[in-house]
């Protein structure tokens, strides 16, 4: 591991973490971007720890470098917990880096600090090195190639698709640009999104998405009347349900327990999703570790709704669309270039159906 950061706290802090685990070691460190590039040569890291903001060469700019000659080596980023850090890091992954964490202030002492990022860090890390998660052959795993998986529940195609949800973490925002880039125009149903990050990185996030979409992107509020061509993307640190209130539908917030360690969860919205809309719900699972939206997605298809994974070439960490597709959930698993023309196509043809 190589840790790259200006300030000699957070350098022995992560050089602390990595050390007490038996299976990691830190084979150098380095107070900037341009040291850290003439270290990587030297001591050949399997993964670089990076902060965001450096003298002489800061984080973004050290990550396009970085990838120019290293493609594939894994690069966490470790950003301020503001909205300045929050549009570095969306820069950042843009630029290369695989994932993030989010700095807590150093003044929550020293275990606290230690304790935190080895919750955090370590797993992010360590998933890199994990044998794939692959069920199917390989050579139906091609990029670019929809799979149609062996089924658990039959979809009703004639069913009018009335919501679109979608759950995503690790490579979530670029993957969620490249969808709502290429929704040119909005949708004749809402979105509502699970995206794991904290507070005021999803503020930020949906706003980038509305700059680049045909939707019209919010950070969910209590209480919004859900809208087709809107999206709504759950607020860092909160869980995100859709609720019937009357003759509308409407967005609720709360504080609720974690699921699968996250909030907002995945399978939170999706289960609220299939309660509200039942057989005219579509789900959309994308690249991301663990296995939140798995249980959601069940109670989905359970109701008659459908759902649609990201094939495993195309995602950054195939653990929440992995495990969809392995438990015969996804009607199809799709390269990331293919969801939103599959999404759109589904919900015009449901519509002209019904």
């Amino acid at each position: 591991m190589l840790v790259v950061d200006d300030t000699a706290v957070m350098r022995k802090l992560v050089s602390e973490v990595v050390s007490r685990d038996p299976d990691m070691e830190t084979a150098g460190v380095a107070a900037n971007g341009r040291i850290a590039l003439q270290m990587i040569t030297q001591v050949n890291p399997d993964a670089v720890t990076m902060d965001m903001e450096m003298p002489e060469m800061g984080g973004i700019e050290t990550v396009r470098a970085i990838r120019r000659t290293h493609p594939r080596l894994p690069i966490i980023m470790l950003s301020a917990l503001t909205q300045k850090g929050a549009e570095s890091t969306l820069d950042a992954l843009d630029a290369g880096a695989n994932d993030y964490v989010a700095k807590k202030a150093t003044s929550i002492g020293i275990a606290d600090s230690l304790q935190y990022l080895s919750e955090e860090l370590l797993p992010r890390i360590k998933h890199y090195f994990k044998p794939s998660l692959a069920a199917l052959p390989s050579a139906q795993r091609s990029a670019g190639a929809p799979i149609v998986a062996k089924k658990r529940f039959a979809s009703n195609r004639s069913n009018r698709i009335d919501i679109v949800a979608i759950g995503t973490s690790t490579g979530g925002p670029n993957a969620l640009a490249r969808v709502f880039e290429q929704l040119r125009k909005p949708l004749p149903v809402p979105m509502v999104i699970v995206q794991h990050m904290p507070p005021v990185f999803t503020k930020t996030l949906a706003a980038r998405l509305d700059r680049c979409s045909g939707m019209t992107v919010h950070e969910g509020e209590e209480g919004q009347v859900v809208q087709p061509g809107h999206a709504y993307m759950a607020p860092g640190g909160r869980h995100m349900e859709t609720r019937r209130q009357g003759a509308n539908v409407v967005i609720h917030l709360h504080d609720g327990p974690q699921e699968n360690s996250c909030r907002p969860a995945a399978d939170v919205l999706f289960r609220s999703v299939a309660h509200c809309y039942g057989a005219g719900t579509l789900a959309v699972v994308m690249t991301g570790m663990g296995k939140d939206g798995y249980l959601g997605c069940s109670q989905i298809c359970s109701s008659g709704g459908s759902a649609i994974a990201q094939d495993e070439a195309s995602s950054v960490v195939w653990g929440m669309p992995g495990t969809v597709v392995q438990h015969g959930l996804a009607e199809q698993t799709l390269s990331l270039d293919l969801i939103a023309p599959t999404i759109a196509r589904k919900v015009d043809v449901s519509r002209l159906r019904n």
